[in-house]
């Protein structure tokens, strides 16, 4: 008789898969809302239930074992049925129409995760979404055009918003590109960005005033896409942060380069008491959207 395959336990896949994802079991037990041992012994089960370690130290940090490296693509890929299965089975009935805003830099990470699991949930919610800039979006929040819009935090801000973390910003270049005759023997460094206003453009142009490195302006765009094509033809630098970072550009790490420290992701409502549909998915989002923070914070 065939000996039946283990079936591994859920909660401790979820253990794992957090753990990893957050760089910290610590993490994980705030995320989760156990304590430290409880996400010790949970580790320990899956480990005992795989026959091997899926972890070990590597000075302060725990990293992946070759077997883990394995389990944790399964343990993603389980889990994500466990949860869409779930998803199904507790689809609400709430209904109607909401009308998100956000930025470019969150389409790719936004909505195929979050608004794929919200559809799945809510079926009978039809969601139409707009992708633009900062400033139209926040004109439209105000003029009640849309229920929520997701922007980077700038100066500007509308009444009802709340932060949902913070993200590095980068400067980021093609990967063949050489920085080093624009550092070295003072030519203008070449700048790609959108067109007037913007709150990136604005903090690459006076941190390099700050450190005393010329630029120019090389290629200006109204989408994100123009940029990102710019950067991988090598037509110069621009500064983001890393998400929806295409795999032809690298993050330039040069310490003659000047910091620009960290931007604000802010979730705006058009109404403090959002309708239902709304307010569903302004959980969602406050919810799923910090985790991606810290995931690609510690990138």
């Amino acid at each position: 008789m065939a000996k039946r395959p283990l079936t591994f336990d859920s909660e401790a896949l979820r253990t794992f898969v957090t753990g990893i994802e957050l760089g910290s079991f610590v993490l994980a037990a705030e995320r989760l809302g156990r304590s430290t041992s409880a996400i010790s012994a949970q580790l320990k089960k899956l480990e005992h239930q795989a026959g091997t370690a899926l972890v070990q130290k590597a000075g302060r940090h725990l990293v992946l074992t070759e077997k883990g490296e394995l389990m944790l693509g399964y343990a993603r890929r389980l889990l994500s049925l466990n949860d869409e299965a779930y998803a199904l089975l507790m689809a609400s009935e709430v209904g109607g129409e909401v009308r998100l805003g956000l930025q470019e830099d969150f389409g790719e990470a936004l909505l195929p995760a979050i608004l794929g699991q919200f559809s799945r949930s809510h079926p009978n919610v039809q969601i139409s979404a707009s992708v633009t800039r900062n400033e139209p979006l926040l004109s439209a929040i105000r003029q009640n055009e849309l229920d929520l819009a997701l922007s980077w935090q700038g100066n500007d801000t509308t009444p009802f918003s709340q932060s949902l973390g913070k993200l590095p910003l980068s400067w980021i270049a093609a990967e063949g590109f050489d920085l080093t005759p624009y550092l070295t023997q003072d030519l203008p460094l070449p700048l790609l960005v959108f067109e007037p206003f913007c709150i990136m453009r604005t903090a690459a142009t006076a941190a390099l005033d700050r450190a005393g490195i010329p630029w120019r302006i090389a290629f200006t765009s109204r989408s994100l896409s123009g940029i990102w094509a710019a950067a991988s033809a090598g037509l110069g630098v621009t500064l983001r942060t890393e998400m929806g970072m295409p795999s032809t550009l690298k993050v330039i790490r040069s310490p003659l380069l000047p910091r620009v420290g960290d931007i604000g992701v802010t979730l705006h409502r058009a109404e403090n008491r959002l309708p239902e549909a709304a307010h569903s998915l302004y959980e969602t989002i406050s919810d799923y959207f910090p985790q991606q923070i810290q995931v690609l914070a510690k990138a």
